[in-house]
């Protein structure tokens, strides 16, 4: 059976605010003390149980194009017993403009869930450690 086409209109997004280098800056310096505080003593085990085939071993933030990502890393071993590592990003925040931010979280399907639209830095970072969405 053969798919029709189907016109609709897609209205353009409005452009972006660009990320100013103090705006950058102040998003480091307070996401890592929380990362450093916060998330590293929570999740981050030093001696992983027995059986645990996946666990973190670092959590870092890291800036693309207008998005502000926490990320894990995490150490699984391959079928050669040999450690293998991959990185996965849990929250993201989106510069919206004036200082503020849109909040989301990395959902099980991959794809990114915006919970919180245009707050603060500090609302965000209060929800990434409040709330178990984010947790890595």
């Amino acid at each position: 059976m053969k798919k029709h086409k189907v016109w609709r209109f897609t209205p353009h997004k409005a452009p972006k605010d660009k990320v100013t280098e103090n705006v950058k800056a102040e998003v480091e310096m307070k996401s890592r003390e929380l990362v450093d505080s916060f998330l590293k003593p929570k999740c981050i085990k030093t001696v992983p149980t027995q059986g645990c085939s996946v666990y973190t071993v670092d959590i870092y933030t890291k800036w693309y194009r207008n998005y502000f990502y926490f990320c894990s890393k995490d150490s699984y071993r391959l079928e050669d017993n040999k450690p293998a590592f991959l990185e996965t990003k849990f929250a993201r925040l989106e510069y919206a403009g004036n200082g503020h931010f849109n909040l989301s979280y990395m959902r099980h399907t991959g794809k990114w869930l915006e919970i919180y639209t245009d707050i603060t830095l500090e609302e965000c970072l209060a929800a990434v450690k409040d709330e178990p969405h984010f947790l890595p």
